[in-house]
């Protein structure tokens, strides 16, 4: 099998020729640049920077090389923006604050406080407030809140919080034609995160990527929002997901044999040992949006459809099922309620797990590599049988994780797969 189809099989829960895995093809499955940097040192490939390709998260990007090196199936074709809403192009050297010499965009602008902090401007404007901030002895940045000061709560309007969707423009057409072409040959699976169809995703509610963003921006006031205007929220999202539809058919006239897997929302609804909302708000807020996207990809495309959502989330998989998601990951098994057997045997020939096959909490970063062996090969022979499994960790790997590790996570499942 190739790539591609190996990861077809097994989305579509069929045996494969062997295990498949997954490392940088999405913003959620991704490695830390630093890691980058030394998985290639491991594997002594060309010594080069590595360029950061979501700058937020400071992943670095798996090139063609790694991707062989590590034995890896899905190639990514990343948003020609970043959550920082400046095109990735240009690349320049920037070192970090850890002192990594990497790749990063010419539109990535920075500038560190007395006390060391990094801080990052939204589509590489130096004019307005920062968006992003990165403590002195921090490894990614996280967002800032930056509210409208003529906001009014009591008076919400949706536009507000719609000023980040619209049409797809012809330059982000372009960019998809040229990458569409580029990867028309390419044996691996591909994977693209959609544009506007996240529905409430925590991380892009703060809208890095806007110079002067309006509406409810904050995290807090967006949880109250949800809870105590419904009504509004799902307004939102049915106008988000009108123009997304809008978008994803564009896409798919420009690139629809090409991709395969769409990343559709990475909104988190558990924590480590519970929910954020109840099944009953999600399945009247988020399921019939969900499920609007979904069956318009199942009914107009080829893709597959992917949900991220961290946390205890068992009591929604049949959520997710019913809104017609194909895959569920980080699979974060150390959360209440999602040990790997009971996920397997309840929804395994339901939904695919892409995720859950090492804990990057606890055991990769801080377990020895005889530790990092047992449990991917337990998590292996529990979720692979029977295909509805592609081997990733759960989230992405971060920085200060042991390269040891990490290879021995790798050629853990190279042994479940009985390859060199």
């Amino acid at each position: 099998m190739t790539s591609k189809e190996r990861i077809r099989a097994v989305v579509d829960h069929r045996e494969a020729d062997r295990l498949p895995m997954d490392f940088g093809s999405s913003f959620i499955t991704g490695i830390h640049c630093s890691v980058v940097e030394g998985l290639r040192r491991h594997y002594a490939l060309e010594p080069r920077p590595v360029r950061v390709c979501e700058p937020y998260q400071m992943l670095g990007e798996v090139e063609e090389d790694l991707l062989d090196a590590m034995g890896l199936d899905v190639q990514p074709i990343f948003p020609r923006r970043t959550i920082f809403g400046f095109p990735n192009e240009n690349w320049k050297p920037w070192t970090t604050p850890w002192g990594q010499d990497v790749l990063v965009s010419k539109f990535f602008q920075t500038e560190t406080s007395a006390a060391g902090d990094t801080y990052i401007f939204p589509q590489g404007d130096r004019s307005v407030p920062a968006s992003g901030h990165m403590p002195k002895t921090g490894y990614f940045f996280d967002a800032i809140e930056r509210v409208d000061p003529d906001f009014d709560e009591d008076d919400l309007r949706v536009e507000d919080n719609l000023e980040e969707f619209g049409p797809m423009s012809e330059e982000e057409a372009d960019y998809w034609k040229t990458e569409a072409e580029r990867y028309r040959t390419c044996g691996r699976a591909i994977s693209v995160h959609l544009n506007g169809t996240c529905l409430g995703d925590i991380a892009l509610v703060p809208a890095p990527f806007l110079k002067h963003p309006k509406g409810v921006r904050g995290v807090a006031d967006w949880y109250m929002t949800v809870a105590s205007e419904p009504d509004f929220v799902m307004e939102v999202f049915d106008r988000q997901a009108e123009i997304a539809l809008q978008n994803m058919a564009r896409l798919h006239e420009i690139a629809g044999d090409v991709i395969d897997i769409v990343v559709v929302c990475g909104t988190d609804f558990g924590t480590q040992a519970s929910l954020f909302c109840g099944v009953p708000a999600v399945r009247e807020i988020w399921l019939p949006r969900y499920k609007r996207i979904n069956d318009w990809i199942h009914a107009n495309t080829n893709w597959r459809t992917f949900k991220h959502s961290c946390g205890a989330v068992e009591p929604l998989i049949d959520t997710f099922i019913d809104s017609g998601f194909d895959i569920l990951n980080p699979v974060q098994c150390s959360a209440a309620g999602m040990e790997p057997r009971l996920l397997k045997d309840k929804y395994g020939d339901r939904i695919t797990f892409w995720g859950g096959g090492v804990n990057t909490q606890e055991t990769l970063p801080f377990g020895t590599p005889e530790e990092v062996r047992a449990e991917v090969l337990e998590r292996c022979k529990i979720f692979a049988p029977g295909g509805g499994f592609v081997f990733n960790a759960i989230h992405n790997v971060q920085a200060l994780t042991p390269i040891e590790n990490v290879v021995a996570m790798i050629e853990a499942v190279h042994e479940f797969n009985g390859t060199p």
